[in-house]
């Protein structure tokens, strides 16, 4: 797709420069002094989904970056993994620092109520960023990437990669309870069935969020259908998985590879053929988004419920036009 393709644009686009740390450290973004009627509690916290991972990093640049220039403090933490038993604890430590506002990546759709009702009830304000809870009582405002037209993206992107041939796709979700990816998924099955009516999907495979299990999927998948002519990876471990899976069957190329979000590992995979096709996110508004919006709720100002995030299908063609879309792994 050699045309710049975005669902919502937001005012301030890709990366922002100029912030520093990695997730896990404490950073301090702001001076965190008030002045004037100016909150005194200028402390945000901002709780990701997993440590070390570049969509995350991204966020995190883009919130650090935007908490410094409103004269805030920002603190960056994540569990080792996508899990919500390891991000309950950090959020429930939370509450004996009493921050004004929490930005969080919840980790399950309904497991992580509890502890962020908890940071509610103290009075800070929660943001949520990327992922959501289906309980929407709990937070001021939702940023993320409009999920289901970025799996519609990606199922249209993958009939023009098929390119009118008959056969079977494959679909790698992450965890029951992943909101994003769940909806990325539906969005996909629902689109191809539009898109390329000649293309059934076989389902959609889970893979605990591990790029292990999702190369055993798309193996056992290419054993088990022979027909299979491409994959939709919903998340950056799911298409780092689905690439290695390809590369050990000798299919890369042969199946199309469609992935979600834009690592360096993807964008290497992409130049390289691994990949046919990624769909970027722009984690760095979400996170800059988020920040603004949990000032103007600290602050008593409007705030947005709902925001969609910029999406962009990337190829081997029109990559290099669009590489403010590529995620980082340091700010």
């Amino acid at each position: 797709m050699s045309t710049r393709t975005l669902v919502v644009v937001l005012a301030a686009g890709a990366l922002v420069a100029g912030c520093g740390g990695q997730i896990g450290q404490n950073n301090n973004s702001g001076s965190g002094q008030s002045s004037g009627a100016a909150p005194t509690n200028k402390n945000l916290e901002l709780v990701v989904g997993v440590k070390n991972e570049p969509f995350y990093i991204s966020m995190q640049c883009g919130a650090e970056a935007a908490a410094k220039a409103a004269g805030y403090t920002l603190n960056t933490q994540a569990p080792d993994k996508f899990d919500p038993t390891l991000q309950a604890p950090i959020v429930t430590a939370l509450a004996a620092k009493k921050p004004a506002a929490l930005l969080i990546a919840p980790t399950d759709d309904q497991t992580m109520s509890r502890q962020m009702k908890q940071i509610k009830d103290i009075g800070a304000k929660v943001i949520e960023v990327d992922t959501a809870l289906k309980d929407t009582s709990i937070a001021e405002s939702s940023i993320s990437s409009d999920n289901t037209k970025g799996g519609e993206l990606a199922a249209q992107t993958m009939a023009k990669l098929t390119n009118g041939k008959t056969g079977s796709v494959l679909v790698l979700d992450t965890k029951t309870g992943t909101s994003t990816t769940a909806a990325r998924a539906k969005g996909f099955e629902d689109e191809l069935k539009k898109s390329a009516p000649n293309l059934k999907s076989v389902g959609i495979q889970f893979t605990d969020n591990e790029p292990s299990v999702a190369a055993q999927k798309v193996t056992a998948t290419i054993a088990s259908t022979p027909d299979l002519v491409g994959v939709f990876a919903t998340n950056l471990n799911t298409g780092e998985g689905a690439a290695t899976g390809l590369r050990s069957a000798g299919k890369i190329g042969q199946v199309q590879l469609v992935g979600f979000d834009a690592s360096p590992s993807e964008v290497d995979g992409l130049t390289n053929g691994a990949f046919q096709a990624l769909i970027a996110q722009d984690p760095a508004t979400i996170g800059k988004t988020g920040v603004e919006q949990a000032i103007a709720a600290i602050e008593g100002k409007s705030v947005q419920r709902n925001i969609s995030a910029p999406l962009v299908a990337l190829t081997k063609d029109d990559m290099t036009t669009k590489a403010e879309f590529f995620y980082k792994t340091k700010c």
